[in-house]
């Protein structure tokens, strides 16, 4: 793969030797970029999992760089008010289900009451492809619609490993202060470090890379991340 002058002069900024410290990393990933946009940094985390085993929760990161989610609740009658007092933009039942059914998606998360599961579910091959299907473990099915709410508007954000074991999820954006980044991994690095089960030898973090959209990716000292 080929890759323009710049990414080049950026690869020639990084040791390929050497495993960075989070704070060295989130500094150096500063100096790489190259974009005429913000770019998002993104950490890629290799677990050491059973072909059985997969890891996925919710983390708050302390500094958010994305705008307000638009939040989704499906709910009986009885529970809109809360929904949209608590600040949710859409709430309803058969409506909206209909709606999605239709193709409309004007919604970035999707929260459901227990007892909308049933009628939920038939949306399936809908949200489940976007990754919008309300899932308990990650606290989007609840009764408690307010609490909810609260914590995806001040950014809560899933992660969970893909096929192969690595968990991609982004942490930053390239203008933020690399102290504020530095932190969100750091925050990041300790809910997945939660994560381990029980009969992993060795190291639960294989491996950790930090990369901005267009720039290289700098490796991280994983043992210094596992305590």
């Amino acid at each position: 793969m080929k890759h323009g002058k710049k990414y080049v002069e950026a690869v020639k900024k990084i040791d390929a030797e050497k495993a960075y410290a989070i704070d060295e990393a989130c500094a150096l990933l500063k100096e790489l970029g190259t974009a005429k946009f913000d770019e998002t940094v993104e950490a890629h985390i290799r677990l050491n999992l059973k072909k059985s085993q997969s890891v996925r929760d919710t983390v708050v990161l302390p500094h958010q760089f994305r705008g307000e989610k638009k939040v989704l609740v499906f709910c009986k009658p009885e529970k809109e008010k809360e929904a949209l007092d608590a600040g949710a933009a859409f709430a309803g039942s058969d409506e909206l289900i209909e709606k999605i059914k239709g193709g409309w998606l004007d919604f970035d998360v999707a929260v459901a009451t227990p007892d909308m599961m049933k009628d939920v579910g038939k949306l399936g091959m809908v949200l489940g492809r976007r990754g919008l299907m309300p899932n308990p473990k990650t606290g989007t099915v609840t009764f408690d619609v307010t609490a909810a709410i609260n914590e995806l508007k001040k950014g809560r954000t899933e992660f969970r490993t893909d096929k192969t074991g690595i968990i991609h999820i982004a942490v930053g954006k390239v203008s933020m202060d690399a102290g504020k980044i530095a932190e969100n991994v750091n925050l990041l690095l300790e809910e997945v470090g939660r994560k381990r089960p029980a009969d992993v030898k060795g190291d639960f973090m294989q491996s950790v890379y930090l990369a901005a959209t267009m720039s290289p990716s700098v490796k991280l000292a994983t043992a210094k991340v596992e305590r």
